[in-house]
C-alpha cells in the first residue's frame, strides 16, 4: 500500500509477527534467556506469561526458529482442546500413525523414548495457554511426569495471559503448578525501548527515521501505554493517513488520528504533542 512511498521493503509494523524485526529488547530477550537455558537444563514446565499484546507469540516464534536441532518441538497453537483432543495434537505432532484413543498415551510414551535414545530433547510449546481446560492441563502434567531415571522425557513451555497465573492458583490444579519450575513474566517497554523498537522496525524495512519525529514517538509510547501491538497498530495507521495525503513524513495530525482510531490506547486531548493532555 505504502510500501514504494516511503521505499519500504516490507511492512515496518504489520501485526503478524515477523522475526525478520525482531530486536532483543530486555522484556523479550529475558523471558527467551529464561526459557531457553530451562530448556537446557531439562527443567519440567516452563511458564511464560503477559499482557495482549506484549509479544508472547514473537517470543514463541523465536523459540521456534532458534532452538537447536538437538530439540524435537511440538507447538500447539490452539490450546480450546479437551485432554482426548490434546493427546491426539500431540501424537500427531509426533507424527504418530494409526494410533487409537486406548493407545495413544503408550504410544506417545514409546516415541517420546525412541526420540530421547536419539539424543531429542522434546518440548511441547503451548501458546494462549490460558485458554486450556481443566481435562487438557491434567494431561499436560501426567505427560510431563514421564521420565528417565535422569531427564523428563518431554518438557512444556506454556505461553498464556495473566489469567493463567489466576487459574494456576486453583486448589484443584496445586499439582500442576508445582511442577512449574522457571517463570518468565513480559512487560510493557518504557519509552526508550519504545523508540529503539520504532527506529528499529523502520530501518529493517529499509525506511528513514526521520518519518516519526522523537516526540511523536514518546507520544506513540505514551498511547499505546509501551504494548508492542499498539504501537504497530498506531505507527502503520500514522503511515498509511501519511501516504493518503501523500506527504513524506507523519504529522501530528497524523498521528492524533491514528490514536484516536486504535481501541485500548490512551488518548490525546489535544493535537499538539507538547499540550496533548492524556485521557488516563
Amino acid at each position: 500500500m505504502y510500501l514504494n512511498h516511503f521505499h519500504f521493503n516490507q511492512y515496518p509494523f504489520h501485526l503478524t509477527p515477523n522475526t525478520e524485526l525482531f530486536l532483543g529488547l530486555p522484556p523479550h530477550y529475558e523471558a527467551i534467556q529464561t526459557v531457553a537455558s530451562a530448556l537446557k537444563m531439562g527443567e519440567g514446565v516452563i511458564k511464560v506469561t503477559g499482557e495482549v499484546g506484549t509479544g508472547k507469540t514473537m517470543v514463541c516464534r523465536m523459540l521456534l526458529t532458534h532452538l537447536s536441532q538437538d530439540f524435537e518441538l511440538i507447538y500447539l497453537p490452539n490450546p480450546a482442546l479437551s485432554g482426548a483432543e490434546l493427546r491426539r495434537a500431540i501424537g500427531s505432532e509426533l507424527q504418530l500413525d494409526g494410533f487409537t484413543d486406548e493407545s495413544i498415551v503408550s504410544d506417545i510414551q514409546l516415541r517420546l523414548i525412541h526420540l530421547h535414545q536419539q539424543q531429542k530433547q522434546v518440548v511441547a510449546i503451548v501458546d494462549e495457554a490460558q485458554a486450556l481446560p481443566d481435562d487438557a492441563l491434567e494431561v499436560l502434567r501426567l505427560f510431563g511426569n514421564l521420565e528417565t531415571e535422569q531427564t523428563k522425557l518431554l518438557q512444556i513451555v506454556l505461553l498464556g495471559q495473566p489469567e493463567l497465573d489466576r487459574r494456576l492458583e486453583q486448589h484443584n490444579l496445586r499439582q500442576f503448578r508445582q511442577r512449574i519450575t522457571f517463570t518468565a513474566q513480559l512487560r510493557a517497554l518504557d519509552v526508550s525501548e519504545t523508540v529503539a523498537y520504532i527506529d528499529s522496525r523502520l530501518t529493517k524495512s529499509g525506511g528513514e527515521l526521520s518519518l516519526f519525529n522523537f516526540q511523536q514517538k514518546k507520544a506513540v509510547w505514551r498511547a499505546s501505554k509501551g504494548i508492542p501491538r499498539l504501537i504497530n497498530q498506531i505507527c502503520h495507521k500514522a503511515l498509511l493517513l501519511a501516504f493518503n495525503a501523500q506527504e513524506n513524513v507523519v504529522s501530528n495530525q497524523h498521528l492524533f488520528l491514528a490514536i484516536n482510531d486504535t481501541f485500548d490506547t490512551c488518548k490525546p486531548r489535544f493535537r499538539a504533542p507538547f499540550l496533548w493532555g492524556w485521557s488516563h
